[in-house]
């Protein structure tokens, strides 16, 4: 065998931690990005909150002393505004803080490992961003969590009640346990012998006085307000809000429904419930031997009905979205321009703890003391890294969504109507970042319009071939439907095919199956269902 020695030139990428944390970083979402900064500040001593420094007009520490230009001036004047857009949001926030005037063009660099001499004065880096706290009115000691928990539950609405009720220490226990058997609907959803057999653990005698203590139970629970508690399936809700009525003598609900009406909708009930969700009315006339306009009659009292008592009891934590990105339009008509700024509430304040970091460079570390320092060393480079990978973050975000802004002017100006089609390919391209990027940029990221806040990929969107060679949004084609099926007949609603026909016209070519996709990823229901009885 012959030894040699021989070149070669390769490429690879190597994932380093500063490039790892970086892509991690990128693909959080505004919650998950405050719980890791409260966690690096628990890990990481060299890392603390700038909580003294007043927010600087740039983010990062070139633009520190650059003058203030007009259109800024303007611009920060047109943001005061954004409180009174009177939008229907997807997710609305009340923020009204102050926004800082970051745009696109300035660029930074994210060249270097973060050493001393790329930032020689620790304190530099960060001091723009408020702390991870995303409270919104600036009570620091307000929970919207516990916010959104006050209202009382089902269970609790229903033990009140029961206080009241004269019962022995058995019935008394037994009530207790289906309350707190139900589930958020209101529904007992297991049989009282199901119930008993767990108790009881397989003893015969004691399941029977079980079942008969929860039947007494039951009978008393169904007693209770919300009317239709305790219900096995929909059609004994109903039934139970149909007998109440009959003992209330038509008094709710509001229109007062007739007695006649009443006994029609109680015969219904007792029917397969397949045949009321189909509306199949000749159907009913025949099983229930009442005419034509009775059961239509009591199908809109059914309608009228609650079939799950228990949802305004349901104690939902409510994800409130503070967006990461603010449009914001300066001028009117054609001088109309939109100017993206980042939200400075969910910007991290974050430096170098300049106290500790100096103690560190003063002190060489030699000796046993060598390992030592050598930890402590990277701990303040992490730290150094951390700061600015969070920089970069939130500028590829202001990046891609001044892309976005720049590309969807229609949808700014006029609406979802206005939409064009957009794939993560052309910012990709356009900004010269991998498609991946676009996508974790995008993903749970969201931007406060003049139309409401919506997540960066709802800007997103397949075409669909037009008459003229172009190509329209399925946004738009799916605003469009909307707007086609608002407009109806109640009385003679527009079909899938129809409405398919109506887009043929409009010169978008949508076919009856793409129609009907659309209308159920909108909750429409299908015509059928949608006419007036």
């Amino acid at each position: 065998m012959k030894q040699g020695l021989s070149l070669r030139v390769s490429q690879h990428l190597a994932l380093t931690p500063q490039l790892q944390q970086s892509i991690r970083l990128l693909q959080l979402s505004t919650l998950e990005l405050s719980q890791e900064v409260d966690q690096m500040l628990d890990d990481n001593p060299f890392l603390e909150l700038n909580a003294d420094e007043p927010p600087r007009e740039e983010f990062g520490p070139a633009q520190a002393d650059t003058p203030v230009r007009n259109d800024d001036i303007e611009a920060e004047s047109a943001t005061n505004s954004i409180a009174d857009y009177g939008l229907e949001t997807r997710a609305s926030t009340e923020n009204d803080a102050e926004v800082t005037p970051l745009s696109a063009d300035d660029g930074q660099s994210w060249e270097g490992d973060g050493s001393a001499a790329t930032s020689p004065d620790d304190s530099e880096w960060g001091g723009e961003a408020k702390a991870s706290s995303n409270n919104l009115n600036g009570n620091e000691d307000t929970d919207v969590t516990e916010m959104a928990r006050t209202q009382e539950s089902l269970q609790s609405h229903l033990h009140r009640q029961a206080l009241a009720l004269r019962l022995g220490a058995e019935d008394r226990a037994a009530l207790r346990f289906l309350i707190e058997s139900l589930n958020d609907d209101a529904y007992l959803e297991d049989s009282l012998t199901a119930l008993a057999e767990g108790l009881a653990a397989g003893d015969e005698t004691q399941v029977e006085q079980l079942v008969h203590h929860f039947t007494v139970a039951l009978r008393l629970l169904q007693s209770l307000e919300p009317t239709g508690v305790g219900a096995s399936s929909l059609a004994e809700c109903l039934t139970l809000q149909l007998q109440a009525l009959l003992q209330q003598g038509g008094a709710d609900p509001a229109p007062k429904p007739t007695m006649a009406a009443v006994k029609v909708a109680l015969c219904i009930c007792a029917q397969p419930m397949d045949l009321l969700a189909r509306r199949d009315v000749k159907r009913l006339v025949q099983l229930c031997g009442a005419s034509d306009a009775a059961v239509r009659d009591a199908i809109g009292l059914i309608g009228r009905l609650e079939p799950k008592p228990g949802r305004r009891f349901v104690d939902v934590e409510r994800n409130i979205v503070v967006p990461d990105v603010l449009v914001v339009q300066t001028g009117q008509g054609a001088q109309a321009r939109f100017q993206v700024r980042l939200n400075t509430d969910v910007m991290p304040r974050l430096r170098v703890h300049d106290i500790y970091a100096n103690a560190l460079k003063q002190h060489k570390g030699g000796g046993n003391d060598a390992a030592s320092h050598a930890a402590l060393q990277q701990r303040l480079q992490e730290a150094r890294w951390f700061i600015k990978n969070i920089q970069q973050r939130f500028d590829t975000i202001l990046r891609v969504s001044t892309a976005i802004v720049e590309r969807q002017k229609g949808f700014f100006t006029h609406g979802e109507l206005a939409m064009r089609p957009l794939v993560l390919r052309e910012i990709a391209d356009e900004l010269g970042l991998h498609e991946s990027t676009i996508s974790r940029v995008t993903t749970a990221k969201y931007m406060a319009t003049p139309f409401g806040t919506f997540e960066l990929k709802y800007f997103f969107g397949s075409g669909l071939g037009t008459e003229s060679g172009g190509h329209a949004s399925s946004t738009a084609v799916r605003a469009l439907i909307k707007q086609f099926i608002s407009a109806e007949s109640a009385k003679k609603p527009l079909s899938d095919n129809q409405i398919s026909e109506m887009l043929k016209e409009q010169g978008i070519e949508c076919a009856r199956r793409t129609v009907a996709k659309y209308r159920e990823g909108l909750r429409i229901a299908p015509a059928s269902l949608r006419k007036a009885l």
